[in-house]
C-alpha cells in the first residue's frame, strides 16, 4: 500500500490525496503506521537517497523508479521507525522488489539493506551523518542532502537568511506537525479544561493565538465533538486575530476551502460569504460551518471574477507556492519548481486587481498567503499598494510585534515560532 501511494505522488498525485484513497479500509493503528511511513519517506527523500548511495555504489536516479520507492521504504523503517524487526523489512522489501522487476532486483535489494542494517551507523541518534557535508563552509550541500530539500530552494533560503536560520527551518519542515484546534467560543485554556474532562490532553500553545495542541493526534475526533473548534495551524489562526475585522461587518472569504478561516470569521460577523473556485472543496467548507454551527453563505466562484460587490471587509487568502507549509505537504517541495513562484504572484495579482474594486470605500482588504517567498508576499503588496493609493497598511497591533513587520504586514516564520509560515497584509480603502 505504501509503495502505491509514493507511486502516484511519483505521477503527480498529491500525496495527501493518494495516502487517503489507500488507507481508506485501514484500522486506525495500521493507518497511523502507514501514514508515518509514506510521510517520513517523502519527507526525507533527499536524505535516504544520500544515504542508499553509499550502499549501492550508484546514483539514485540510475536505479529503478519502482526498485528506488523500495529501497527508500525500507530504509526509512530501518532508520527511523521502532517495532519493526529488520529481518521483517528486509524480506518484504525483497519480496516487492522482486514484484516491480519481476524478480531481477532481488538480490540487488537484498544486498543493499542488509548491509544497511548492520552498520553500525545505524544505531547512532542521527545515522549516516558522517556521509554528509559538514556543514561549515558547505552550507548548501548540507542542507540540501541532509535536510532533504530541494537545492534552488535551499539556495533561494539561503539569499535571505544566515544557514543556521534555514537549517532551523528545513528541520522543522522535516518534523512531524502536531494537530491544533482553534476554539470558536472558548480561550484555550478553557478548551483544555474542557478536554482535560474528557480524558483528553492538551495544552495552549500561546505566543498571541488562542490555539490549543493534543497531545495524542487520535484524540481529535472526540475533541471536536466536545467543543465548536476547527483544526487549524496556529500560523492560520494569526491571520484572522491579525485581520482584526470588526463585529457586524458583511464579510466575504473568497479562497474559502477548507473553511477554518470562514467560520472563524462568522462568529463576529453580520453576513459571511464563502466561495471556492472548486465544487469539492467547498464541501469541506460546508462540512465544518454545519459541525460549528456558522451561519455562511456558499457559492462556487473564481476569485478573478468575485461574486461581490461594496463588501465591508475581504479575505482574500491567495493561492501560493506553500512553501511555509512544507511539514504538512513533503510531497509539495518535491513537486514545486522556482518558475512556478512567478505564476503564482501573477494570478494572485490577477486576483487583487479584481477584488479591489469590490470593496467599499472605507472597507478592509486582508491579503494572506502560506508561503515565504517575498515575490509573492511583501513585494506583491508593495505592488499592488503602488498601483491603488486608495489603499493603505492599516496594522491595528492585535498580534504580538513578533508577529509584524515594521511595514505592519503579519509574518510567520516556522523557524522563530514551530507554526506553519503565513502572511497577511491589512488593506483600508480610502474615502
Amino acid at each position: 500500500m505504501a509503495l502505491r501511494v509514493l507511486e502516484a505522488t511519483a505521477r503527480g498525485r498529491r500525496l495527501d490525496l493518494a495516502f487517503d484513497e489507500e488507507a481508506a479500509r485501514l484500522d486506525p493503528r495500521d493507518r497511523r503506521f502507514a501514514r508515518e511511513l509514506t510521510f517520513g519517506v517523502t519527507r526525507l527523500r533527499g536524505r535516504l537517497d544520500h544515504i542508499l548511495a553509499a550502499f549501492t555504489s550508484r546514483p539514485p536516479g540510475s536505479v529503478d523508479p519502482g526498485v528506488l520507492q523500495v529501497l527508500r521504504l525500507a530504509a526509512y523503517e530501518l532508520l527511523y521507525m521502532e517495532g519493526v524487526p529488520a529481518y521483517a523489512t528486509v524480506s518484504e522489501a525483497v519480496d516487492l522488489a522482486g514484484s516491480v522487476s519481476r524478480g531481477r532486483a532481488r538480490g540487488f535489494v537484498n544486498g543493499v539493506l542488509r548491509a544497511l542494517g548492520s552498520s553500525d551507523h545505524r544505531a547512532t541518534g542521527t545515522p549516516f551523518r558522517d556521509l554528509f557535508p559538514s556543514g561549515e563552509g558547505e552550507a548548501e550541500s548540507f542542507l540540501t542532502q541532509w535536510g532533504s530539500h530541494p537545492r534552488w530552494l535551499v539556495e533561494r533560503w539561503l539569499r535571505r537568511w544566515s544557514p543556521d536560520e534555514v537549517g532551523r527551518l528545513v528541520e522543522r519542515n522535516n518534523l512531524r506537525p502536531p494537530i491544533t484546534l482553534a476554539p470558536l467560543d472558548v480561550s484555550a485554556d478553557e478548551a483544555v479544561e474542557i478536554l482535560a474532562g474528557l480524558g483528553v490532553a492538551g495544552r495552549a500553545v500561546g505566543m498571541g493565538t488562542e490555539c490549543l495542541e493534543l497531545e495524542h493526534t487520535a484524540d481529535v475526533v472526540q475533541a471536536l465533538q466536545a467543543l465548536p473548534a476547527v483544526v487549524q495551524d496556529p500560523g492560520a489562526h494569526l491571520v484572522i486575530r491579525y485581520a482584526d475585522i470588526p463585529s457586524g461587518m458583511n464579510v466575504a472569504d473568497l479562497c474559502a476551502a477548507p473553511g477554518g478561516k470562514a467560520v472563524a470569521l462568522s462568529r463576529r460577523a453580520a453576513y459571511t460569504l464563502a466561495a471556492d473556485v472548486s465544487s469539492v472543496r467547498l464541501r469541506l467548507v460546508r462540512e465544518n460551518a454545519e459541525r460549528t454551527g456558522a451561519d455562511v453563505g456558499l457559492v462556487v466562484a473564481d476569485a478573478r471574477h468575485p461574486p461581490i460587490h461594496g463588501m465591508d471587509a475581504v479575505l482574500l487568502d491567495v493561492p501560493c507556492s506553500g512553501t511555509g507549509t512544507l511539514r504538512r505537504h513533503p510531497d509539495a517541495k518535491w513537486r514545486l519548481r522556482e518558475v512556478e513562484i512567478g505564476r503564482m504572484a501573477d494570478l494572485q495579482r490577477e486576483m487583487l486587481e479584481a477584488v479591489a474594486p469590490r470593496v467599499r470605500p472605507g472597507g478592509l482588504l486582508v491579503y494572506s498567503t502560506c508561503t515565504l517567498e517575498p515575490e509573492e508576499n511583501e513585494m506583491q503588496i508593495q505592488s499592488f499598494l503602488d498601483r491603488h493609493p486608495e489603499y493603505r497598511v492599516e496594522d491595528t497591533g492585535v498580534v504580538p510585534g513578533s508577529h509584524r513587520t515594521p511595514e505592519g504586514f503579519l509574518r510567520v516564520l516556522p523557524q522563530a515560532t514551530g507554526f506553519d509560515g503565513a502572511f497577511a497584509a491589512r488593506l483600508r480603502r480610502l474615502g
